[in-house]
């Protein structure tokens, strides 16, 4: 395995954790806030670092420069790849946009020690390939919320009895897997054991209340730092896909859409902005599981590819309502606001970020919405249809939800409502990701079907094999077609063109060109 030029991973753990403990007793706010934010700021550094610098080596993995953790730990315990390279750098802006755009009237309430704790053992988790240290990590990461609950004087009981219950089934199914040993099938109760605590840590119906509960009684901040990392979808890629079969990964995926579906309908009778929000990331996080299930490149890597989009929309969408309620506290749905006159740079951010979660065209989401639908026809024709469905209620969620927060009526306040500098800043960094990802898609696309094409080569159960569709270094290897057409020639024409393209490039050769019948086709950059 490649080693990088600095311990970057190694930096962006260690900062926020220093950061939470020199905060930890301060007991001035705006001191606090302060370092807070130079902390994120230090993370988010470290965290791009390591992105650019495993980019830099051009492979598939690679682990931290001198690497005193993995030395004590293992060396699956901080690893950087395909997979998780872009998740580190989003998770550590969503922290510092989130510190960002927390104004006065909240910072007293908000809990920055407990949000770096968090950071530090969140970006642990997502450069973890060790299943122990994975399981031991996501039942870490449940303790600052369960805390913050006790102190907010709120019960945390059904908070923790969800997350203790996955807990336990993730350890029993790993328990399992690691007693049978190294063998090319597993027991099926131990990966249905592994599965139902994803289900459960990824909210899936009927087992969701977990996630309403959390949204009602801690902070907003807190709420939506916990459950954008879309921490389950990750034990699922590295726990259950590598070694479940087609079966198993069928039936989550099913579950997954169902929940999808309810949770779209549910948003739209929610009388309240926070149960609404919720709902709707229930339904996004889930199709990413429907994905994950279908295990074919096309549909893998538009899991991954709405994994990201997901990630940032729903974070820029919370963070919208996070800001409203700092001025008008909490917000019903059951009449209209009409706040618009009041913020539209806000009311325009709001709207383009729910359209991004329901992949708009234009957006970051779009071409991974695109992909997604195509990999799950290309297995289950019919069962496409209730994955528009779910997107077309969310979307029909967003705009009701934007219409009765921003017009309707004239909003009269004492006090101005404009927004601050720090929250116009999240906005337009947020902006340029989510606009920036969806005009230039085809660096993200390619990274994410590199990714799923790594992860399935890596499944002891063989993936599954999409209709129609060939590799294009298998055709040249062992077409049986006459000379002159036995090789697959890779299109140009950019991702938002067809999700097909996809599946006929694993390894990109810079200015290749492929000669056929006389005409020369160039390969993608």
């Amino acid at each position: 395995m490649l080693e990088m030029h600095l311990p970057w991973i190694e930096l962006a753990i260690l900062f926020p954790l220093i950061g939470s403990l020199l905060i930890i007793n301060v007991s001035n706010p705006e001191i606090t806030r302060k370092r807070a934010l130079i902390t994120c700021a230090f993370a988010l550094v470290a965290a791009y670092g390591a992105w650019e610098d495993f980019h830099s080596l051009h492979s598939f993995q690679a682990h931290d420069h001198w690497d005193f953790f993995s030395r004590w730990l293992g060396p699956e315990m901080l690893v950087i790849d395909e997979l998780n390279a872009p998740l580190l750098p989003i998770t550590a802006l969503l922290f510092l946009l989130t510190t960002v755009a927390t104004l006065r009237t909240k910072v007293r309430r908000f809990p920055f020690s407990s949000m770096l704790f968090s950071q530090a053992i969140l970006t642990a988790l997502l450069t973890c390939r060790d299943p122990v240290g994975i399981i031991g990590l996501s039942a870490l990461h449940c303790v600052p919320p369960a805390l913050e609950l006790r102190a907010r004087g709120r019960s945390s009981r059904i908070f923790l009895l969800h997350m203790v219950l996955s807990t336990l089934l993730l350890m029993s199914g790993w328990a399992i897997i690691r007693a049978e040993g190294d063998t090319t099938v597993h027991s099926s109760f131990a990966i249905l054991l592994l599965v139902n605590g994803v289900m459960i840590r990824s909210g899936c119906a009927p087992l969701h209340c977990w996630m309403t509960d959390l949204f009602e009684n801690a902070t907003f901040g807190t709420s939506l730092l916990f459950v954008t990392p879309m921490v389950g979808a990750y034990i699922a890629a590295r726990l259950i896909l590598p070694i479940a079969p087609a079966w198993i990964l069928h039936g989550m995926s099913l579950i997954a859409l169902a929940t999808a579906v309810y949770a779209g309908g549910m948003a739209l009778i929610q009388q309240d902005a926070r149960r609404s929000f919720c709902f709707l990331f229930l339904s996004f996080s889930s199709l990413i599981l429907v994905g994950m299930g279908i295990a074919t490149p096309v549909g893998l890597a538009g899991a991954l590819c709405v994994w990201l989009s997901v990630c940032m929309a729903t974070a820029g969408f919370g963070l919208t309502i996070r800001a409203l309620e700092s001025r008008t506290g909490r917000l019903s749905l059951k009449k209209y606001h009409g706040l618009y006159d009041h913020m539209p740079s806000l009311a325009v951010f709001f709207l383009l970020t729910g359209l991004a979660s329901v992949g708009f065209p234009g957006t970051v989401g779009f071409v991974g919405a695109e992909l997604l639908v195509e990999g799950v026809i290309s297995v289950y024709p019919y069962v496409g249809v209730f994955v528009a469905l779910a997107s077309a209620l969310n979307g029909i969620a967003v705009l009701y939800t934007y219409f009765r927060l921003f017009t309707g009526r004239i909003h009269v306040a004492s006090i101005p409502l404009t927004a601050r500098w720090p929250e116009r800043m999240a906005v337009l960094a947020l902006t340029l990701l989510l606009l920036g990802g969806g005009l230039f898609p085809q660096p993200g696309i390619t990274s994410r079907y590199h990714a799923a094409k790594a992860l399935l080569e890596r499944r002891i159960a063989p993936p599954l094999e999409e209709p129609q569709e060939h590799d294009s270094e298998t055709d040249v290897e062992h077409a049986s077609s006459p000379p002159a057409s036995n090789v697959s020639i890779v299109s140009t024409t950019p991702a938002l063109t067809g999700a097909r393209h996809l599946s006929h490039s694993t390894t990109r050769v810079p200015n290749a060109s492929v000669s056929v019948n006389g005409v020369t086709t160039n390969s993608w950059p």
